[in-house]
């Protein structure tokens, strides 16, 4: 049975029970091989199928989820809910779901030759290990994950439409000496060049220098990857949501629509009719048609993300970003800049290039403030000049002091996707200036 056909079936025997029922159905199929010491190490294959329910009674809202396609256990579990109707209190962001939509799922989106090399990935496997030999690095390390799916949803207002995707992620890290590189992308489609250039860029990154220098506690200009720029812009657009602006665990609780955020030069998109980029979908979680809007426009907050129920609580109308509870962004785009990307390290006096990071954490939602710290190599750069690698740094600062501090940009972009980067974002390297930076503790 098709998760098309599934979903109509819990609809039809649900429906008769509840005031509103929605089905949605996501089947994934996925190959990942993993890379350890330059030799590919495990291959591993899966199939995954969420299906969640949305069921509403008298004003009461349940949300459901199931990994099993047994509709005849998926419809008892449905109707055990109704013994607790009575018990639960009426939802504070519920609103009926909306009038169905169009269903006209994005063309371009799935790619076949994802499909073909899920069956044999060897040979992306190798030209990520040549290209990262090819500057003489000691070992490669890594991952490549490609995945079709299948997304459907019916509701009980009468929308009905599924959408096919593929995806393909990977990243690789290159190892010379005491030193490491790394990099990764992300898309619907599969090419060949953009998988070797990421063991191409990692090696050249682990062999960029090997000479070591310290790094003082201070106030630094600095460049920062398409790595950390997706990664603490994940962060940024994750707070556009409508409820975590209603909750106030965002800096749009307190930047409103129509205020200045950032630099001019910076503008952040959310963008789910992209077919380049993996989280692509014609249609939200509500059967809202989807539809590609600025957060950030020349450094003004321009949209919170809604479904339907946020947005009947704020006034408005719902932006196509549906989450059933909380509205999420679907993929993301920062605009780019002026200079070509070996403009950029001439460009800084006495400051920092930093290609990778984690461990990001919120200090304060409301202001922004965070902390994060850089992984791999921190290139030191005086004028203009790149003298060495400084080590282990930490940024504490807040997104829109970050954002505000925007110098600069590449005009090269690259879609970025990986365990870091889990919303997928079209960056480039990005200038800032007069940026906090400290020592992690060890």
């Amino acid at each position: 049975m098709s998760g098309l056909d599934l979903a109509q079936s819990i609809i039809k025997a649900v429906s008769k029970y509840f005031d509103e029922v929605a089905v949605l159905i996501t089947e994934k199929e996925s190959t990942m091989i993993k890379l350890w010491n330059t030799e590919p190490s495990i291959t591993q294959t899966w199939l995954e199928t969420s299906i969640r329910l949305r069921l509403v009674k008298s004003g009461r809202l349940w949300i459901l989820q199931f990994e099993t396609k047994d509709p005849i256990y998926i419809i008892k579990n449905a109707e055990e809910v109704l013994e607790l109707a009575d018990r639960v209190e009426e939802s504070e962001i519920y609103a009926s779901l909306p009038e169905p939509g169009r269903c006209a799922p994005l063309k371009d989106a799935y790619d076949p030759k994802v499909v073909d090399f899920m069956n044999d990935p060897g040979k992306l496997v190798e030209e990520v290990i040549d290209a990262s030999m090819s500057h003489g690095v000691d070992r490669v390390a890594g991952a490549i994950t490609l995945t079709k799916t299948n997304t459907s949803l019916v509701t009980s207002r009468g929308f009905q439409c599924e959408e096919k995707t593929t995806s393909v992620e990977a990243y690789a890290r290159a190892f010379k000496g005491d030193f490491s590189g790394h990099w990764a992308h992300g898309s619907t489609r599969l090419s060949i060049e953009k998988i070797r250039e990421v063991g191409e860029r990692a090696g050249y990154y682990a062999t960029l220098t090997n000479n070591k220098v310290d790094i003082t506690p201070g106030v630094y200009d600095i460049i920062i990857s398409p790595l950390v720029a997706g990664n603490l812009f994940n962060y940024v657009a994750s707070m556009a949501s409508a409820l975590n602006v209603m909750t106030g665990f965002s800096v749009f609780a307190k930047y409103k629509t129509g205020e200045k955020i950032g630099a001019e030069s910076f503008s952040l998109y959310d963008k789910p009719r992209d077919v380049m980029l993996p989280n692509t979908r014609s249609f939200d979680d509500e059967g809202v048609e989807t539809y590609d809007k600025p957060i950030i426009e020349n450094g003004v907050v321009k949209n919170i993300l809604h479904n339907s129920g946020t947005a009947q609580k704020m006034g408005v109308k719902t932006s196509g970003n549906a989450g059933w509870i909380r509205p999420l962004p679907w993929n993301l785009e920062i605009n780019e800049g002026a200079l070509r990307e070996e403009e950029l390290i001439p460009e800084v006096r006495s400051g920092l290039f930093i290609l990778n990071n984690w461990y990001t954490r919120l200090q304060n939602y409301y202001e922004g403030y965070f902390s994060t710290v850089s992984r791999d190599m921190v290139l030191v750069i005086n004028n203009g000049e790149i003298i060495g690698h400084g080590g282990r740094i930490r940024i504490a600062t807040s997104f829109p002091k970050l954002m505000k501090n925007v110098a600069g940009a590449s005009r090269e972009r690259f879609d970025i996707s990986w365990w870091e980067v889990r919303i997928p974002t079209r960056t480039p390297f990005i200038m800032l200036q007069d940026i906090p930076v400290t020592k992690p503790e060890v």
